[in-house]
C-alpha cells in the first residue's frame, strides 16, 4: 500500500524537462531587448516561481519595471509560437503515472506557469493518463508557495491534504508542501538538485520517478 492517495506534481523540471525551450524563449526575448543572453544551464535557477521571476533573473539589474513587463510579455509570444519543440517527459515518468494508475492513485497538476501553458503542455504531453485537474498561474491566485491552489487541488481531488504527496524538483514546491500539510516529495532529476531539496526540508528525496512508487 502506498502512503498516500494522490499525487499533485509540479510540471517544468518535474515531469517535463522543458529547460531548453524556456531558455530560447527568454533568450529570444533578451535578444529583441538587445540585453545579453543566458546559457540554457543558468536557467536551473531562473525559472520555478513564475515568470516575472524569472524575467528578473535573466533581465539586466538596470531595467525598470515597464521593460520587464514587456520583456515578460515578448516571452510569453515567443513560447507560445515556439510551442516548445524540445520539451519531453522525463525518462521513467511515463512507467510511474501508468504505475499511480494501476494503482488508482488520483493525480494533478500545480505549475507556477501561466495556467494556459500549463494546461496546453499537460494535454500535448500526458494525454495518455487522467489528470483529475491541471492548474498554473491564475490571477487571483497566489503561486507557489503559497498553499492556496494546494488546497483548492485537494478539494478537487476530494482527499485530505495528510494523504497527498506533492512531487517536486525545487525548494518551492517543497515548502508548498509543507505549507499546505502535504507529503513532500523532492525530484533530483529536476532543474535545482539534492542540495536545495535537503536544505528546504524535503520529507523525501528521489533519484528516479519510479522510486516513488516504493515510498512507505
Amino acid at each position: 500500500m502506498l502512503p498516500f492517495q494522490a499525487v499533485i506534481f509540479d510540471l517544468d523540471g518535474t515531469l517535463a524537462d522543458s529547460l531548453r525551450d524556456l531558455a530560447e524563449a527568454m533568450n529570444l526575448a533578451l535578444t529583441d531587448f538587445k540585453l545579453p543572453t543566458h546559457s540554457i544551464d543558468a536557467y536551473r535557477t531562473f525559472v520555478g516561481e513564475g515568470v516575472d521571476t524569472m524575467v528578473r533573473r535573466a533581465a539586466t539589474p538596470e531595467s525598470n519595471p515597464q521593460t520587464l513587463k514587456a520583456i515578460a510579455d515578448t516571452y510569453r509570444a515567443h513560447y507560445a509560437r515556439l510551442d516548445y519543440p524540445h520539451t519531453k517527459p522525463y525518462a521513467g515518468i511515463p512507467e510511474l503515472l501508468d504505475g499511480l494508475t494501476a494503482a488508482k492513485v488520483k493525480l494533478a497538476v500545480l505549475s507556477n506557469k501561466r495556467d494556459d501553458f500549463t494546461r496546453a503542455l499537460v494535454a500535448k504531453q500526458f494525454s495518455r493518463w487522467h489528470f483529475v485537474d491541471v492548474r498554473g498561474e491564475r490571477e487571483g491566485v497566489p503561486r507557489k508557495p503559497d498553499p492556496t491552489a494546494a488546497y483548492e487541488l485537494a478539494l478537487a481531488l476530494n482527499v485530505l491534504p495528510v494523504n497527498i504527496a506533492f512531487v517536486g524538483d525545487t525548494a518551492v514546491d517543497v515548502n508548498t508542501a509543507k505549507n499546505a500539510g502535504m507529503r513532500s516529495v523532492g525530484c533530483v532529476w529536476g532543474f535545482r538538485g539534492r542540495e536545495e531539496l535537503a536544505n528546504a526540508g524535503a520529507r523525501h528525496i528521489i533519484e528516479s520517478p519510479i522510486e516513488l512508487l516504493s515510498l512507505r
